[in-house]
């Protein structure tokens, strides 16, 4: 059947880019603690993060968010960065609950928990509570989605940098 209006959509490859990007975060979940339990639950049916296009992944290397929840050790600190330095790029790392956003109510009478996971990895995005619950982490989430439709793509970015660099080593005389 022919209407006669035809459905255009112009955009820009950044853009397209992304659209997809932002709407198939793959989260590696790293639980430690009592955090854990809440990121479950926004897994679950009630919340179902599946329509946000966030599967969860139990590998690094197919996942390109990773979410830190709980109290962050320096025993696990190690393993957090081996995690983070699998991933591919760009990857991302949202900081659940106030445990491993500054140590948590441990930190000031324990000698064994890091001041906050960003003393390993660089946050993108902190998620306060103590445990936060799962529409927090939802709205983490959503925050992370509009911090990755404002970024340029890697490869525009690279392109860009090899222009500059070319410009640069142009002689004039």
């Amino acid at each position: 059947m022919k209407t006669g209006t035809t459905d255009i959509v112009l955009t820009t490859t950044d853009e397209l880019l992304n659209w997809a990007r932002l709407n198939s975060l793959w989260p590696v979940t790293f639980g430690l603690a009592c955090c854990a339990i809440e990121m479950m639950g926004a897994y679950a049916s009630s919340y179902d993060l599946d329509r946000f296009g966030v599967l969860p992944r139990a590998t690094p290397r197919q996942s390109d968010v990773i979410i830190i929840s709980g109290t962050v050790t320096f025993k696990m600190a190690d393993r957090i960065k081996r995690l983070y330095d699998q991933m591919p790029q760009p990857r991302y790392v949202i900081s659940m609950g106030n445990c491993s956003n500054c140590g948590g109510p441990y930190w000031e009478h324990g000698y064994h928990v890091v001041k906050g996971v960003d003393r390993i990895i660089p946050v993108d995005i902190y998620i306060q509570g103590c445990p936060p619950r799962p529409e927090a982490l939802i709205g983490g989430i959503l925050k992370l989605q509009e911090k990755i439709r404002a970024e340029n793509s890697p490869a525009f970015t690279k392109l860009q940098q090899l222009l500059q660099k070319h410009q640069s080593s142009k002689v004039t005389v």
